[in-house]
Parts: C-alpha cells; structure tokens; sequence
C-alpha cells in the first residue's frame, strides 16, 4: 500500500481527529484491539487521544527486513544529490539507506557490523534515526503501525506489539511503555558525499516492491504553510513549523543558522553544514529537490553525536522545554 496522496492524508485526518474526539482519552478503539491483539493498551505514557491514524492500517507502509545491500560503486541509480541516510559501524564498512527507498517503507530491520538495527525515516516529521533493536535480552524487529502522534510515525515491535514513538525511541503503549530503545550516530549526507567519503562503503539495493521509487508522495511538503496531521501549537521565536533544526538531545539549532555560518563550536560540538544534498521533501522529483546541504555533528574529539534533523514543530511538540539554540 503507498503511502497516502495529500489530499487523501488531509481527508484522513479530518476522519481520525473526529473519531477521536468521540472516543476520549482512555478508550481502545475497536480497530486498534483488533489490528494489535498482543498490545497491553493498559500501560500508557501518553494521551491514547492523542494517536490518530496516518491513513494506512497496520504494515500498510511495509518495512524491509534484511535489504540486499550493493558495493557503491555498483550503484548506478542515485542521482549525486540524493539523501542518504548514513550508519557507520565499527569495524565494517559504512551504510547507505537512500531516502528514496525509506520515504515508501519508513522503516528497514538490518544488521550492520553484528549489530542488529532499525533504520527510520518519518517523511512528516523529517526525522531520520537509527536504533538498536536489542531490548529486555531479546532482539525486536519493527513494522509502522499505521498510527501518528503530533505527526510523527508510531512503530510497533512484532514480539510484544509494544507501540514506540520514532522521534523520542520511547515505548509509549504497551508491555514496554516508558523505556527507550538505544538510538546510534547516523546522519543524512548526499550521495555524492557518501561516496566521497567512502568509497568501499554499501548502499541498500532497491526493494522488491511495486513503487515509484525516486518520486516524493509528500511533493511540496517541506514548503507548505503547515504540517499535515499535526494539532499541536507552532514553535516559538517566529520559527517556521515546517523550518529543519539540528536536534541534539533537548537542544535544537535552527538550520538556516548552521547554513549561514557554515560551522558553530557550540555546547561542547561541532556542527558543520555543506551544500549539496537535496531536500526528500520538495520537488515531485526527490534527485531534483531545492538544496538543504548536509549535516555533522562531532564531539570535540570529532568522535560522530547521535543527533537528527526534524522539522521545527516536530521538535517543539516532542522537546516542549527544549533549548533553542538561536544565538
């Protein structure tokens, strides 16, 4: 099932947002119980009014498990300014997940130098994370359950369909609620970049499902006036909702700043932004998308930080006393 045309995700909501209202904070709806029958909706960290449905059910947004990963230089269909997103595990060779694979799948169960992972890609909320899927001396894999909160994708582990927010590796419904998953150092770069920078690096190979793989379903989304399926307040300080911050931990600095300085030696970091990747979220085109360059983030020792780049109001709604790096 592809994810959802705009106009069908703004009919969705309306549909979502009006069951929820009738439903109240702590009734299970029917399709949950039945879609989810090994979740404990019992335990709760948060508001159940607050999950709605993106539109597809349960894996109607399939995740990969065990991608054919390719030597770069025998990938021959990205185009230099694709986004990547990018793992480098210890002593293998670094990994490239193409945005043009995971804006249609969201969510890609491998292993990377004997680590089992989870790597995730929320369109709406821009948010690109890698997790290890180890938990409670068991190893979990994941599926998109069809649900959203503030925007952002809910994933489900398939053991104990425990649900997980994406954008805080929070367990926020279930056998789990209120632990975390580990979230590693991955970050998004360009193709071209990738390769530059590793040059015997491998690249996920193309699934094995009927899409149009290269195209944005979310074309013109990362310039709309607001978010789609998103009720809660803007952020602060005039910043635009749909404005990409760098978040590192509860901190979050705009952008458009980074791009304007070119690097910042902040709170014990370095961020550093170059031109040359484009945006996943723009044109119908993903290889054709306006220039919103890439991101590093190194300690002072220049070792990687675990860090991700969402959009503003996905942050606020997440981060709510979050610290705005603005100047």
């Amino acid at each position: 099932m592809h994810p959802l045309p705009l106009a069908g995700i703004v009919l969705s909501l309306s549909l979502a947002l009006s069951g929820a209202a009738q439903r109240g904070a702590a009734q299970v709806p029917p399709d949950w119980e039945r879609e989810f029958p090994l979740t404990d909706f019992s335990r709760a960290t948060v508001d159940l009014s607050e999950i709605i449905s993106g539109g597809p059910p349960r894996d109607g947004i399939p995740a990969i498990d065990d991608p054919r990963m390719l030597a770069s230089a025998a990938e021959t269909r990205l185009d230099p300014r694709e986004p990547v997103l990018v793992l480098d595990p210890a002593g293998a060779p670094a990994r490239a997940y193409p945005l043009r694979y995971l804006t249609w799948h969201e969510i890609v169960n491998d292993t990377a130098g004997g680590v089992p992972v989870a790597v995730t890609y929320c369109p709406l909320c821009n948010t690109g994370m890698v997790f290890d899927r180890r938990h409670a001396d068991q190893v979990l894999s994941f599926g998109v359950s069809g649900r959203l909160r503030h925007s952002d994708m809910i994933m489900y582990d398939r053991e104990t369909e425990t649900w997980w927010q994406q954008a805080t590796a929070e367990a926020v419904v279930g056998r789990f609620a209120g632990e975390r998953l580990g979230q590693l150092p991955a970050w998004l770069d360009s193709w071209r970049g990738f390769r530059s920078e590793f040059p015997d690096g491998l690249v996920m190979d193309q699934p094995d499902w009927p899409r149009d793989y290269g195209v944005n379903p979310y074309a013109g989304y990362d310039t709309a006036s607001r978010p789609f399926l998103y009720r809660g307040e803007d952020p602060p300080h005039g910043i635009h909702p749909l404005a990409r911050v760098v978040r590192v931990g509860d901190k979050a600095w705009p952008l458009e700043r980074l791009r304007l300085a070119g690097t910042l030696h902040e709170a014990g970091l370095v961020l550093e932004w170059t031109a040359g990747q484009a945006s996943a979220m723009d044109s119908r085109r993903i290889a054709e998308g306006r220039d919103v360059g890439s991101v590093r983030v190194r300690d002072a020792d220049g070792n990687a930080v675990v860090h991700d780049i969402p959009f503003a109001f996905a942050f606020h709604a997440f981060h709510p006393d979050g610290q705005w790096m603005l100047e």
